[in-house]
């Protein structure tokens, strides 16, 4: 008899042993549990713990496309979820699975609820987290845009591009720091000025490894690499922490054939007329043969 089976099974008895699971998986691979229950359950190697605080609201979920939305509240404490963690983004979109358990045996479970993690707010000394069901992919839009500009992000699936390969990236300790988005390197050689902008600026060491940040200026001054991030990193980024510098990519067909050597994988429509089409006007110092004013 299967999990399911069996739990309804034990359901069915009127007397039960149950309790709820939460599991969230955040999108770096760390993963948390916990249970209302008073003591910890371990099952699908993770371990829910019970000293967490954490509970959830009754599940409000739907056939429709609208949005299952549900709300998770627990404890800010150094042994689970920590408000730094929380300040630096590492569980904005993080996958959350409850389960409805027998506690005296945990083989006899079932999925009630799957999601992710939307928006987290600070309350009561602790955290509440919005939580979005699968449904939520549904109201996105997808397809592609008509534009000029390629629709794809550098290095998916749809560009193609590999940005381990030699002179798309580069891996170097942070030298010199300020206010957490501005970074200046040296020993930079081989690059174009301004190659990185547009580009990520991932920390792959200390507090802050993990996140990443856009970077809007890359400047070269004195023999030193000037980069300006957009924002600044939501964790302390310290001398000599590893970081990995991708380049950038502004969208433009020419950007894509001559930094890329991409043409076959250009997402976007170049040849697209502008919106000063409308005003253009036959010319007597021009071939009028019915094609394109412009």
């Amino acid at each position: 008899m299967g999990f399911d089976a069996a739990l309804k099974a034990h359901l069915q008895t009127g007397t039960t042993t149950t309790c709820r699971c939460w599991s969230v998986t955040r999108r770096d691979g760390a993963v948390y549990g916990f249970t209302d229950h008073d003591m910890t359950l371990r099952f699908g190697d993770i371990s829910y713990r019970a000293d967490t605080g954490m509970t959830a609201t009754a599940l409000e979920q739907s056939t429709g496309l609208s949005v299952d939305n549900s709300e998770a509240m627990g404890v800010l404490n150094a042994t689970s979820i920590s408000e730094a963690d929380i300040f630096a983004g590492r569980l904005d979109g993080a996958e959350v699975v409850a389960w409805l358990v027998n506690w005296a045996d945990v083989a006899q479970r079932v999925i009630l609820y799957r999601g992710t993690i939307g928006e987290i707010t600070r309350a009561d000394r602790g955290f509440r987290a919005e939580l979005r069901g699968l449904t939520e992919a549904l109201n996105q839009e997808q397809g592609r845009v008509y534009q000029a500009p390629c629709g794809a992000i550098l290095g998916d699936g749809a560009c193609g591009v590999d940005l381990s390969q030699p002179g798309y990236s580069v891996e170097l300790a942070v030298e010199t720091l300020r206010d957490g988005k501005f970074f200046e390197f040296s020993g930079i050689e081989g690059f174009e000025a301004r190659w990185f902008e547009r580009g990520r600026f991932v920390v792959l060491g200390g507090a802050a490894a993990g996140l990443f940040g856009v970077i809007k200026n890359d400047r070269t001054s004195g023999g030193l690499r000037r980069i300006e991030l957009w924002e600044a990193l939501k964790a302390v980024v310290a001398q000599g922490d590893l970081v990995r510098l991708e380049a950038g990519c502004d969208k433009r067909v020419e950007t894509c054939r001559l930094k890329f050597d991409n043409m076959l994988n250009f997402r976007g429509f170049p040849d697209i007329p502008g919106e000063d089409w409308q005003m253009s006007y036959p010319q007597s110092a021009k071939m009028n043969d019915g094609g394109s004013l412009r």
